[in-house]
């Protein structure tokens, strides 16, 4: 086989993994711009014969999806911007910093790794609720503040930072919060990146756990509002989609925005592990 005819084989193995792949997503779209009843017809159409955008105006003038989006997206970003902040300075803490126990503290969270988060749930919600966080967002923030997984991605990483760096600083005088904030904040800047994409992956699309927290109806994320309005609206594919495509474009477009970041924080950390 010649090089060319194999290059081709592949790239064409690899073009039609990827129609196979976007299929779902493009007919996701196509439905959500068809008129109400069109893709219930046999056979379906694949393209909206008129296009409309009618059920995007039904998802937020009827159906009240622009509080959910903004509930989400406040939700997203706090526990996003709440969770690097413990899991970034846990992660350095573990890799860089001498105390007591520390490997012992470490092998422990390590073991935590392989209990199903399901196992968690009814101790955590009786938890919260003695604490009074359960119907509010406290609920969702707070059990999000550090992930196991979060310090175990940053540790890994901060292990490459040489320590002769740190102690120079120490040296010259730099505090130790001025260490972490001018000279390793900087270095982690891939594996944070990646750890924010996760984080903000996992909470704008996690459904059981704000199903379960919240109980209002007005502090629903847009998962538990769309299954919600999947009970009222059974038949109705277009409106379902359209609130598909709203709930997944935006952290799909984020996603493509930040993917050289996402890949290289992956790449340095499984080299630097």
């Amino acid at each position: 086989m010649t090089p060319g005819l194999a290059r081709v084989i592949v790239n064409g193995l690899l073009f039609g993994i990827a129609a196979i792949t976007l299929f779902p997503l493009v007919w996701m779209v196509a439905v959500s711009l068809m008129s109400a009843g069109e893709a219930s017809t046999y056979p379906p159409p694949l393209v909206p014969s008129h296009p409309t955008f009618a059920n995007y105006r039904e998802l937020f003038a009827h159906a009240g999806m622009g509080r959910y989006l903004v509930n989400s997206v406040f939700l997203a970003v706090s526990v996003t911007l709440v969770s690097l902040i413990f899991n970034v300075a846990a992660g350095y803490a573990f890799a860089k910093l001498r105390f007591a126990g520390r490997e012992r503290i470490f092998k422990l969270l390590l073991g935590a790794l392989v209990i199903p988060g399901q196992v968690a749930m009814v101790p955590l919600f009786l938890l919260l609720k003695q604490l009074g966080l359960v119907n509010s967002y406290g609920g969702i923030v707070v059990p999000a503040m550090a992930g196991i997984f979060g310090i175990f991605l940053v540790r890994q990483y901060a292990l490459s930072i040489p320590d002769d760096l740190l102690e120079a600083a120490r040296i010259d005088g730099a505090s130790e919060f001025r260490i972490f904030w001018l000279i390793v904040v900087p270095v982690l800047k891939p594996i944070i990146v990646t750890l924010a994409v996760f984080t903000l992956l996992g909470t704008w699309n996690d459904f059981m756990w704000p199903l379960i927290v919240l109980t209002d109806n007005s502090l629903y994320t847009l998962p538990v509002a769309l299954a919600s309005l999947s009970r009222e609206h059974v038949a109705d594919n277009e409106l379902m989609m359209a609130g598909s495509v709203l709930t997944t474009l935006p952290v799909l477009v984020i996603f493509i925005a930040l993917q050289r970041y996402y890949v290289q924080g992956l790449m340095a950390g499984s080299v630097k592990a």
